[in-house]
C-alpha cells in the first residue's frame, strides 16, 4: 500500500505522518508499505520545520533528506490511500484529480471509521463512510508559529491517528483502480507550470514564506 499525506507547507504535519510510516514500515518488515507527502502551499525545497523534525526524531523516525514538494494530481494518482491533514485539505485534494473521493480521507476520519466498524481495505473505508458520516473535530491543526509544545502536541496526535489505522488495515491491499479512457482526440496541451517564487532570506523565514506561498498561491523557495 502507497500512502500520500497531505498537508499545507509540508514542512511540518504531513512530514511527521511520512516519516512515521517509513519507521512502521522498517520495524514490522513492511516493504509493501511505503509513503511520501506534499502540501497543497507547499514552501517546495524547504527541509521539514526543526522544531517538527526534533518531533520526528522524539517519535523514533528520522528526518534526514526531507525536501518540501507541491501537491501534484500524478502524487494522488499513484496513491492507494491519500490522508490529509484537514477537511478543507482533504476536500481540495480531491478537487486536484476527480473521481478519487474513495480513497481520500482526512487521517482522523480514516483511523475513527476503521477502528470503529473494523474495515481492513480502502475500498470498505469508502463504503464505510457513507453509513458513518461526518466526524467530529476531523482536523490536526498547524503548529506553524507556535511553541515547542504545540509541535509536541501534533505529532503525538498525529502519530495516535496514524499507528491504529495502520495496524487495523491489511497493508499488502490496495484500491483497484480502473484503466484510463483511451483518447478520442489529442489532449490539449498543459499550461505552463506555476512559477517558483524565490524570496531574500528573513529573521523567520518559515512564516515569511507560508505568507508569501498563501498569497501567491506559488510554490515558494529561500534564497540567500
Amino acid at each position: 500500500m502507497h500512502v500520500l499525506f497531505v498537508c499545507s507547507g509540508n514542512v511540518c504535519r504531513s512530514p511527521i505522518a511520512e516519516r512515521l510510516t517509513h519507521a512502521y514500515a522498517l520495524a514490522r518488515d513492511l516493504p509493501h508499505l511505503t509513503a511520501e507527502s506534499a502540501g497543497v502551499r507547499a514552501l517546495v525545497g524547504f527541509p521539514i520545520e526543526p522544531v517538527a523534525a526534533r518531533v520526528i526524531e522524539g517519535l523514533g523516525a528520522s528526518a534526514d533528506g526531507f525536501r518540501a514538494r507541491r501537491l501534484r494530481p500524478e502524487m494522488i494518482k499513484h496513491a492507494d490511500l491519500v490522508l490529509a491533514m484537514t477537511e478543507q485539505i482533504r476536500d481540495r485534494s480531491m478537487e486536484l484529480l476527480l473521481g478519487t473521493s474513495h480513497c481520500t480521507f482526512t487521517l482522523r476520519e480514516a483511523r475513527r471509521i476503521a477502528t470503529d466498524t473494523g474495515v481492513r481495505t480502502v475500498a470498505e473505508l469508502a463504503v464505510a463512510r457513507r453509513e458513518y458520516g461526518a466526524i467530529d473535530d476531523a482536523n490536526i491543526s498547524d503548529p506553524v508559529g507556535l511553541g515547542e509544545a504545540a509541535f509536541t502536541q501534533v505529532g503525538d496526535r498525529i502519530a495516535a491517528e496514524l499507528i491504529p489505522l495502520l495496524d487495523a488495515l491489511d497493508l499488502g491491499s490496495g484500491t483497484k483502480r480502473q484503466p484510463e479512457p483511451e483518447l478520442e482526440h489529442e489532449p490539449e496541451p498543459e499550461p505552463p507550470p506555476s512559477p517558483v517564487v524565490h524570496l531574500p532570506l528573513s529573521p523567520r523565514p518559515l512564516i515569511a514564506a507560508r505568507a508569501a506561498s498563501s498569497i501567491l498561491d506559488y510554490p515558494v523557495s529561500w534564497s540567500r
